[in-house]
């Protein structure tokens, strides 16, 4: 069972001469161990947390989760307050991260691997959760694999051309997305085509933008994943913990009625009528939500949405042409790359005026919208070796989020492997005074292969210092 993707095994024939390996530390309940080495690829690292009720004489639900920087530490410290509440294992990759699907599922076999070899595992109860793309990773894998007890998504769906199907085996989703996100209509349409699909769904958004969900979030997801399991007879039926959710969730719903929010909290209840119905009574749930839909605030809520989702695309419209066209750009590529430039800082000026709260929001998304197409673009031309292209559009990037220091790190790069060392260092300073948590970007300036030629230069030294 847990070797859940049979057509991805990576067998090593140079381990089966290998002499016996002790057998591995196990690991400590309720302690992060932040990198720990997968036994038979010690190469694979991943972050791990066990809850600190852990004991190997049953069997324990588990979350494998998918960053898509591959900082396996990141999901676990938004996952881990749920974990312990609840009773869930936690394992992250370190190595699986945005890019070709053989090293996802590489990383994510492993991570299996050495989890079913030191954790006592209910392999009934596992799930799969991950940002971005990995939280395409973790649908995708619970697609293939057909063993997934749920899938926890992150400012992202599925991978495109994978949508949801009723002719699929089905499994609860729950997903969560930033206000400002700019995958915010992406995942909204994917709750929409879950429901059509007939699978177990939730939506839950939050304050922020695209971002691993806050921990109260997580925790939340982790709660539905149980009263989930303990309507399809996984888990043992709890009435108080049955209770305190439902009125956890009334009281939610309640909160977005009194703030004047009536087709958020007409969602809320149709979601909870949704998840409890069969484990308590769902009547002042369901009649609650009949009041409301015979709001017209209610009413209109949809229509509305989709009307914000299809301006937010058309903010964007011009600036992505744009920048879709400077490969074919023969001349004045210059004025084309300074002409669009200018498109992001209006953008991003009137972000910064808007008063009106909603519009404001759609903005954002869209300026978000363009900051993540540039800096992906602007990867892949790096990628090609296509350096001068490639600085142009994460000046953009740049341009669309001033205070990111991603955009001038990336500079940087492009500019040693370009070989102006002087450009670089200066871009390299620039980014160090935009940066808030100083240990990992001086622990990537001491790594980064690209600066290699230059460690011992003075001023890139001086870049090492706090």
């Amino acid at each position: 069972m847990h070797r859940f993707l049979a057509l991805f095994l990576f067998v090593s024939l140079a381990a089966a001469q290998k002499p016996p390996e002790p057998p591995p530390a196990q690991p400590v309940p309720g302690q992060v161990d932040p990198h720990r080495p997968c036994a038979t690829k010690p190469d694979q690292t991943y972050a791990l947390y066990v809850p600190t009720t852990y004991t190997p004489t049953k069997k324990w639900p588990i979350v494998y989760a998918f960053d898509p920087s591959a900082h396996g530490d990141r999901p676990v410290d938004a996952l881990k307050a749920g974990a312990e509440k609840y009773g869930y294992i936690v394992a992250a990759s370190n190595n699986s991260r945005n890019g070709p699907w053989g090293p996802e599922i590489e990383a994510a076999q492993a991570v299996s691997d050495d989890t079913h070899t030191i954790l006592s595992i209910d392999d009934h109860r596992v799930y799969f959760t991950g940002l971005s793309g990995g939280a395409r990773v973790a649908g995708r894998i619970a697609q293939l694999c057909k063993c997934a007890a749920g899938v926890y998504l992150n400012g992202a769906g599925f991978p495109s051309g994978t949508a949801p199907s009723p002719k699929d085996s089905v499994f609860p989703v729950f997903a969560t997305v930033g206000n400002v996100d700019f995958n915010f209509p992406e995942v909204t349409r994917l709750d929409q085509a879950l429901a059509a699909a007939g699978y177990p769904h939730f939506l839950r958004y939050f304050e922020g933008p695209h971002q691993w969900a806050p921990s109260e979030v997580a925790e939340q997801a982790l709660a539905w994943f149980r009263l989930v399991a303990m309507k399809e007879d996984l888990a043992p039926r709890d009435a108080d913990f049955i209770a305190q959710q439902r009125d956890a969730e009334i009281a939610r719903a309640k909160s977005l009625e009194q703030s004047g929010n009536l087709f958020y909290a007409w969602r809320e209840y149709n979601q909870a009528i949704a998840t409890f119905d069969g484990l308590s009574d769902v009547a002042p749930l369901r009649a609650a939500a009949t009041w409301l839909s015979s709001q017209k605030d209610a009413r209109e809520g949809p229509k509305r949405q989709a009307h914000e989702f299809e301006e937010q695309q058309n903010l964007i419209a011009d600036i992505a042409a744009a920048m879709a066209n400077f490969r074919t750009v023969t001349s004045d590529l210059a004025d084309e790359v300074s002409a669009t430039k200018q498109k992001v800082a209006n953008l991003r000026e009137a972000a910064a005026r808007e008063k009106k709260p909603n519009k404001a929001i759609v903005l954002r998304r869209a300026l978000a919208n363009v900051f993540v197409q540039a800096m992906e673009t602007a990867s892949d031309r790096l990628d090609a070796k296509e350096v001068t292209l490639a600085k142009d559009y994460y000046l953009l990037a740049a341009e669309a989020n001033p205070d990111s220091p991603a955009p001038l790190r990336n500079i940087a790069i492009a500019q040693a492997m370009d070989n102006n060392r002087k450009a670089a260092i200066d871009a390299l300073r620039q980014a160090k005074l935009k940066v808030k948590d100083m240990p990992p970007f001086l622990d990537w300036l001491q790594s980064e292969p690209t600066f290699a030629a230059f460690r011992d230069d003075p001023q890139f030294r001086q870049l090492l210092t706090n």
